[in-house]
């Protein structure tokens, strides 16, 4: 099954030297060995947006070339705003590129890997499926 990697999971792999993210380091590490990991350009983006080291920035872009953008199709956005009115209508809000994260996600039939805690709450209103470690 494929997994959407979130952004900050790719930020723990690529820029955290904390302790405490290392399994989440050598998930990602595993994942894309089995190359199972997916990207949206929205994530793409959000990575890249932390370099404003113009090399950094090239060097990095340079290895998330690696990994194709998933298309987002018509169907995802409209998607994407039934999950963001059905979670609303629970309490629950969410930013816009969530939604279309786990509307993508959905529609591939694949998981969310993302320590963010607003897709926990996404998940319980949702039939979004989160990657576990």
């Amino acid at each position: 099954m494929k997994v959407i990697v979130d952004t900050p999971i790719w930020s723990y792999a690529l820029r955290s030297k904390k302790e405490g993210y290392e399994a989440y380091v050598k998930e990602l590490e595993t994942l894309i060995s089995d190359q199972r990991v997916v990207i949206l350009g929205s994530i793409r983006q959000e990575v890249l947006s932390g370099y404003s080291v113009k090399s950094k920035f090239e060097k990095l872009n340079s290895k998330l070339s690696y990994f194709e953008n998933e298309q987002i199709i018509d169907g995802d956005y409209v998607q994407a705003a039934i999950f963001s009115n059905t979670c609303r209508s629970k309490g629950v809000q969410g930013s816009h590129v969530d939604f279309l994260i786990c509307a993508v996600a959905f529609r591939l039939k694949s998981e969310i890997f993302t320590t963010d805690k607003d897709f926990f709450h996404y998940k319980k209103h949702t039939p979004i499926q989160l990657f576990s470690i």
